[in-house]
């Protein structure tokens, strides 16, 4: 039960609190530094874990259970914390960037269960390039929104002209720029889903 890509799909789990604790801090750059190189292992081990898996004859439903959980709980904790921390506020909206978080959220939680009622009826719903695309975005994004906070140390308070603090820098904007781009296509791909589980719901 307990293969290589099972045990490095738990370490991604473990080390979330870890991430976490490393973004706690808007003004700690070496933090998020730490927690820029965290995030990228926590990546790549999402990789080699479906990558050994299918290499190794070893996929299980352990491992088909855990790895779309860890990747949602990844997502979802680096977002509260960024939002938390102020890392969602930018130019000319404000926080008005939380939404973008806020839609990937609730769409995540939504496949989920509507996942869980299809599994139930033996019914499968396969990923689309689309949903691939939006997971790239996303990932692209926290990236770029933690990797701010290492090179600028602190989220922008003021929005005005004067202000020339994370917000304003190329790496933030990235950052706000990809995740709404996810959210865009997590609409998108969402209502993909939705059409297949409403479908199979008379």
């Amino acid at each position: 039960m307990l293969t290589l890509p099972n045990i490095l799909t738990l370490s991604r789990i473990l080390a979330l609190p870890l991430l976490a604790f490393f973004l706690w801090w808007p003004h700690w750059a070496a933090g998020y530094a730490i927690g820029f190189v965290l995030y990228c292992l926590i990546g790549i081990t999402d990789f080699f874990d479906g990558y050994l898996a299918r290499a190794q004859g070893t996929v299980s439903k352990l491992g088909i259970f855990l790895d779309p959980i860890a990747d949602k709980i990844m997502v979802a904790t680096v977002i509260l914390v960024l939002t938390a921390q102020g890392y969602l506020r930018g130019p000319y909206v404000g926080d008005f960037h939380v939404i973008a978080g806020l839609i990937i959220l609730m769409r995540e939680i939504a496949v989920s269960g509507l996942r869980e009622f299809l599994g139930g009826i033996q019914v499968s719903v396969p990923v689309s390039k689309l949903a691939k695309w939006k997971t790239t975005f996303q990932l692209i994004s926290l990236a770029a929104l933690i990797a701010g906070g290492a090179l600028h140390g602190q989220p922008c308070q003021e929005l005005g002209d004067a202000c020339k603090t994370i917000a304003e820098s190329w790496m933030h904007l990235i950052g706000l720029t990809t995740l709404w781009l996810a959210a865009i296509l997590t609409c998108v791909t969402g209502w993909d889903y939705l059409r297949v589980g409403l479908k199979h719901m008379d």
